[in-house]
């Protein structure tokens, strides 16, 4: 990878950030966003790339498989340490990664919740994860649309997550990469407050910092809630 930047802010209602960022070799990069009472959302997104980090740190031959399993030990170990003490009870997090493997072109990801991972190729934005959240199934089942979705009361409301459940389903992909790709990996922070269209718009043009460029406009915009970005420039 040529450039990587990350950003995260608390914003401007949240009284602490529950969102949790990394990048770390071989290429890796990691979102995730906590959820729970008190301080258990950041517990629980920080011990997800703790764990992460622990699986895949200065590994090779990392795939797919790789990063499921590292998302499965995370699962884990969030279970077990909310099982053990009642302030932590029911705290959980979403969780996105993505590791680039320059010599075969290939960005091998692993997904749960409604993170997102993007690609921007040649000016066009592409949404590459699938949200696991209660509205993103009404849209697919055609009862709502993408920009009622936006609106609605209901559009944080997770329908899978890591810690949650002794029992994880982890998505997973590899997406071709070709010279001049940006890889994207928000929390819905962002998704929430700067439309697709503002974003693919700031990646293009943002002349030093595109993740601070993209936290920066939804804090503008509001920043209902935490807000992170991982930006990665593919450049082999």
């Amino acid at each position: 990878m040529s450039k990587e930047f990350q950003a995260t802010d608390t914003g401007r209602v949240r009284s602490h950030n529950e969102d949790c960022c990394g990048i770390f070799a071989p290429a890796c990069y990691v979102v995730a966003d906590g959820m729970g009472g008190h301080a258990a959302g950041e517990v629980a997104s920080g011990m997800l790339l703790d764990t992460v980090r622990t699986c895949l740190e200065g590994r090779s031959g990392l795939g797919e498989e790789e990063l499921r399993q590292a998302v499965i030990e995370a699962n884990r170990r969030i279970c077990e340490t909310a099982k053990a003490s009642a302030a932590l009870s029911g705290m959980g997090t979403t969780a996105t990664l993505l590791h680039v493997d320059a010599e075969k072109g290939a960005g091998y990801w692993a997904h749960v919740g409604d993170s997102r991972l993007y690609l921007m190729r040649a000016g066009v934005l592409t949404q590459i994860t699938r949200d696991h959240s209660y509205v993103e199934d009404l849209v697919a089942q055609g009862e709502i649309t993408e920009e009622e979705a936006r609106r609605h009361p209901q559009r944080n409301m997770l329908t899978r997550a890591v810690g949650v459940e002794e029992l994880v389903e982890v998505d997973t992909g590899c997406v071709n990469l070709q010279m001049g790709d940006v890889l994207l990996l928000s929390t819905d922070g962002l998704t929430n407050m700067v439309t697709d269209e503002a974003i693919c718009t700031m990646l293009c043009e943002a002349r030093e910092d595109p993740a601070k460029t993209l936290v920066s406009r939804a804090v503008e915009n509001g920043g209902i809630d935490n807000v992170t970005a991982v930006v990665a420039e593919y450049a082999p």
